[in-house]
């Protein structure tokens, strides 16, 4: 039961983040660093985007993986 609960927590952060990093991107404006220079991982944009769309890229791999395994193991 608890497993089952915290894997529901990971999957809940982890689409959430994801949404972060697919959403980021539009919030700035990444032409004009007044945006984004007081955010996390400013004052330059690379830094920025690193913040935060790293954590959801890093997500999406993780739980894309955790999905294969999980098909390929329920396959067999």
């Amino acid at each position: 039961m608890l497993k089952k609960l915290a894997l529901a927590l990971g999957l809940l952060l982890g689409f959430y983040l994801i949404a972060r990093a697919i959403i980021e991107p539009f919030l700035i404006d990444m032409h004009d660093p007044s945006t984004y220079h007081l955010d996390w991982g400013g004052p330059h944009l690379a830094g920025v985007l690193a913040v935060h769309c790293l954590p959801g890229v890093v997500s999406a791999v993780l739980i894309a993986r955790w999905f294969r395994r999980r098909r390929l193991s329920t396959s067999h």
